[in-house]
């Protein structure tokens, strides 16, 4: 609101107008439609009063038209999944009713003349009507990625070299990010976390064409320059403020005109207005661990140990006491059985099946479930991180009596989180990830 009246105290005597913050590009626009807010590059925007029609790359000059010619404002235009559809809708609502039924009127120079003030229109999401239209919109939008995604996920023609050394991968995406992550500590998240990757590693690869750090995005004058640069100074990360990435992950899709930044601010405001409240009667709600092979839940350790025992015939105390398991070798192997499930794999002879209940079918037809490969396929850094955010499984492991009174050695000195996202709060008020960030940097 603030903006709008900012925007209509400007004189309107046909010079350029703007109507949203600019950004000079870091890089050329993509041609392909998946990408970005908007969709259907080759659509038109149609005004919503007249015949007036321009490109989707001219969204301002429309904007600019309906603002000078008709008095209409629409909030957040870069909050809308599809502008196009969205204007075609309008434009046929506008015919069956009055503008004054649906948007808010904004008088300018109030306290003037009544020859001198001019009448404004709002369009925005505090009309239900306007607001579920673009949830609707929002949602067909997120529908698109996932099936991206799905297809990412299924393509078996990736091929690619490693962006820091010559190693070759072809066939899923995954086992290139898996080997950055695990080979030169630089990770730009789960593979199930990112959508159109091709053209994500497309733009760091283009980066680091340039000579360009990924993280403080400076240039310098060679690649050994940059590589030492990148390497000292442990830059060797994305810049989490560069909105250029956040098209790439699944996470900015999810709700209507937030971003992973924003919902973190929203906790860390939800904290500093908590903290004067009365948790005398709270009480907490228990955790539930999921079975490894099923959906099975229990609230108890002993039961869900008791469950895959005897449902599946898989036994981790006996495992953990044969094979003298300190507490993150057990974190490690939850969260490779955890992955070797999920992607349908049997994890005992790496046989790929089309579905989970196929893989279960084999693990108890081949005698596999307890079956573990060699420690080398699990025993592995990229493990030390929770399959599943929310995994409390991995709340419940512990160390043996020998690891608990062992407090001088300790080869593995990297803190794990069963992350629970409901609990994010709690987590960030503790020093223990700034504590693994620091030790990384050393």
């Amino acid at each position: 609101f603030r903006f709008l009246l900012y925007f209509l105290s400007l004189p309107l005597t046909g010079q350029d107008s703007i109507l949203e913050p600019l950004c000079f590009p870091e890089r050329p626009a993509c041609s392909c439609s998946a990408v970005g807010v908007q969709s259907g590059g080759a659509e038109l925007l149609v005004c919503l009063f007249c015949s007036e029609s321009v490109p989707t790359q001219q969204k301002d000059a429309l904007l600019r038209h309906l603002l000078l010619e008709h008095k209409l404002v629409i909030a957040d235009v870069k909050l809308i999944a599809d502008l196009a559809k969205y204007l075609l809708y309008w434009k046929g609502r506008f015919m069956e009713q009055s503008l004054t039924d649906f948007c808010s009127v904004i008088k300018t120079n109030s306290t003037g003349p009544v020859e001198k003030q001019e009448e404004y229109f709002l369009l925005c999401d505090v009309l239900p009507e306007d607001r579920l239209f673009r949830e609707k919109l929002q949602q067909k939008r997120l529908e698109e990625v996932l099936e991206q995604q799905q297809r990412e996920r299924e393509d078996s023609s990736f091929h690619r070299l490693c962006m820091f050394c010559s190693e070759e991968f072809t066939g899923n995406r995954s086992s290139m990010l898996n080997h950055m992550a695990r080979e030169h500590s630089f990770s730009i998240g789960l593979p199930d976390n990112i959508v159109y990757c091709d053209q994500f590693l497309d733009t760091l690869q283009d980066k680091l064409d340039n000579l360009q750090c990924l993280y403080c995005e400076k240039t310098f004058r060679d690649k050994t320059t940059l590589k030492d640069h990148m390497r000292k100074k442990a830059h060797r990360r994305i810049n989490a403020n560069n909105h250029e990435y956040d098209r790439f992950y699944v996470i900015n899709y999810l709700e209507l005109g937030k971003t992973w930044e924003e919902v973190q601010s929203e906790d860390d405001r939800e904290l500093v207005e908590d903290e004067d409240d009365d948790w005398s009667d709270w009480r907490a709600h228990p955790l539930s661990a999921v079975c490894l092979f099923c959906e099975h839940q229990s609230e108890t350790m002993e039961q869900i140990y008791t469950h895959m025992k005897e449902s599946h015939g898989f036994d981790l105390h006996r495992l953990k006491t044969e094979l003298n398991l300190k507490f993150y070798q057990q974190v490690k192997l939850v969260n490779f059985i955890r992955r070797q499930i999920h992607q349908s794999r049997c994890y005992g002879c790496q046989q790929a099946f089309d579905c989970r209940a196929d893989v279960l079918r084999h693990l108890e037809a081949e005698g596999h479930m307890m079956a573990l490969p060699e420690a080398s396929a699990w025993d592995q850094p990229q493990y030390y991180f929770p399959t599943y955010e929310n995994d409390a499984l991995l709340c419940t492991l512990s160390d043996s009596e020998e690891d608990e009174t062992d407090t001088t050695e300790h080869s593995e000195d990297v803190p794990v989180i069963a992350e629970d996202i409901s609990n994010l709060r709690d987590i960030r008020q503790s020093s223990v990830l700034d504590q693994l960030l620091r030790s990384t940097c050393k």
